[in-house]
């Protein structure tokens, strides 16, 4: 059955086709001065392999992945990072490089009234693994567990519908609280992200409840087999996945190395086969490695520190500003991202359609005197001039850069380190926190945007707050004009560099790293795998 498309947008192909042909081999901004084609940090293969021209797909075999951090829950209603869970629950529909929604386990979904009322056919003859069938009741009972759950990272976007119903079997029918012509995109979201298109079995959810975050069922290539937590993950093919001839593999097995040195010698001995890498120093160390091979996207977001907006002392906004003019991106560059930082000065890329020159031109610069003055006056009205920065145990020095670089415009820094999992589960999402780093990419901007900025979103873990900001995010949204799209996406750009949402740092520098005999790589820019695909030409 072929999809009844509705394109995402039509704008957004500009800049996913020139993400395209900059994967042939252009290279990307370097700001620390030249440096060898090997290790320059650039796009490359950003949405996988060319799958068609690596051969015929071999079967058997078990491939092992490193993974940056133990996985918390299998919930989609519970917030974590899960790299897993594609390979589990796999997902209705994904957003292809071109911008548009694709069918994957759906067929279709199509509206007939410019985005109020929107209809999604599922193929026939998908299953779960426990054998029963992946049908419409299927999907309103997952639908409605991220309705009834305002904590699930999927809420926001499943509160918008007003009612859902069977209208048969293979057909679910939404009719939503207004308009809106990015629905389909909730349904293509990663596990983190927040996502309705990730859908578990109504059994196991009626045997487990919310301890379905341990024992998980989706209609996915693989089903779960053993879980020995911070040890390994074993996850097994899937007999019966609806992708005929697929999985090739026997078996996937994840190992958390949160360790980021670790993790990167890991795979250089070959104890692993892949590693989903976080930080610049894998990404510039594997271009280097011909034993390595990288597929990599900054996309848009990046690299950042989150504000405390509900918290002293960054519920002020000159101590925002001083923040970001007293961090050095040239000394950041040569000290953490070994030459090759990728800076980064506001929500999107400068070649997106989205990218506004006025946010960039908004945005605090360098200058380390205009940031001790920004510190005397907020010292002078009252306040003080000191907060904790938390980080994961992986980023120690950079932790120690922030303290050394706040010292010398007169601020303090009490330096906090945490595991990747407590600091993602506990820290971040429990709002402890004055200053943070983190990362969030995405390639396409609905929702990646309103989940960042708007004052709701699932991953504005510092609570920013611009009602102008909130409207024209929906705006964005709901249009099916690309031109006015556009325009509302440079405005949010434009307020949240004029606000200080975040303190943009650099570019994302999450990849997919692998052996060369690793083959059938089909990835977001996030790092999230179609799994179905991999085999080991070995």
């Amino acid at each position: 059955m072929r999809l009844r498309s509705t394109r995402v947008v039509a704008a957004v192909s500009a800049v996913l086709c020139a993400t395209l042909i900059a994967a042939c081999g252009a290279v990307g901004a370097n700001t620390r001065g030249a440096a060898d084609d090997a290790t320059r940090v650039r796009q490359l293969d950003p949405y996988g392999a060319d799958l068609a021209a690596e051969g015929t797909p071999k079967s058997g075999g078990n491939l092992i992945i490193g993974n940056d951090r133990e996985i918390v829950s299998f919930d989609p209603a519970r917030q974590n990072g899960n790299v897993a869970a594609q390979a589990i629950y796999d997902l209705l529909f994904r957003i292809g490089p071109d911008g548009t929604v694709q069918p994957w386990m759906a067929s279709s979904i199509d509206t007939a009234d410019n985005g109020l009322t929107w209809r999604l056919g599922l193929r026939d003859g998908v299953k779960f693994s426990d054998g029963t069938p992946l049908d419409a009741d299927a999907v309103i009972i997952n639908t409605q567990r991220h309705i009834d759950k305002a904590t699930s990272p999927a809420h926001a976007y499943a509160d918008q519908i007003a009612s859902m119903r069977a209208v048969d079997p293979l057909t679910v029918e939404f009719t939503l609280k207004a308009p809106l012509g990015d629905f389909p995109v909730f349904f293509a979201q990663a596990f983190n992200a927040g996502s309705l298109g990730m859908i578990v079995s109504p059994a196991a959810i009626a045997q487990y409840g919310d301890d379905i975050a341990n024992h998980p069922v989706g209609a996915g290539p693989f089903v779960m087999d053993s879980w020995i937590r911070d040890n390994k993950m074993i996850l097994k093919k899937n007999p019966n996945y609806w992708r005929t001839g697929q999985p090739y593999l026997d078996s996937i097995e994840f190992r958390p190395l949160p360790d980021t040195e670790t993790r990167y010698s890991t795979m250089q001995n070959g104890d692993v086969d892949m590693i989903y890498g976080g930080y610049n120093n894998e990404l510039v160390r594997a271009f280097a490695n011909p034993n390595m091979k990288v597929y990599y996207g900054p996309g848009n977001g990046g690299f950042f520190f989150y504000f405390n907006f509900q918290q002293k002392p960054f519920d002020d906004r000159r101590m925002r500003e001083a923040v970001v003019r007293a961090v050095d991106l040239n000394a950041l560059g040569a000290s953490q991202y070994m030459g090759q930082l990728i800076g980064a000065d506001g929500l999107f890329q400068d070649d997106s359609p989205y990218h506004s020159p006025e946010a960039s031109a908004a945005w605090p610069a360098y200058d380390p005197e205009k940031a001790k003055q920004l510190v005397q006056d907020y010292v002078a009205s009252g306040g003080k001039a000191s907060f904790a920065f938390s980080t994961s145990r992986s980023e120690v020095s950079l932790g120690e850069f922030v303290q050394a670089q706040m010292a010398a415009v007169g601020i303090t820094v009490e330096l906090r380190f945490y595991d990747l999992a407590e600091f993602t589960s506990r820290v971040i999402q429990s709002g402890d926190f004055n200053l943070i780093s983190w990362v969030n990419t995405f390639d396409y901007p609905y929702p990646g945007a309103a989940r960042l900025l708007r004052s709701d979103g699932n991953v504005n873990y510092g609570k920013y707050s611009n009602p102008e900001v909130d409207r024209l995010l929906d705006e964005a949204g709901a249009t099916t004009d690309a031109a006015k799209r556009a325009k509302d996406y440079q405005q949010v750009e434009l307020l949240s560099n004029q606000d200080i949402a975040v303190a943009w740092m650099s570019r994302s520098y999450l990849s997919t790293i692998t052996k060369p005999d690793v083959k059938g790589v089909d990835r977001y820019l996030s790092r999230d795998l179609f799994y179905g695909s991999l085999w080991l030409d070995r």
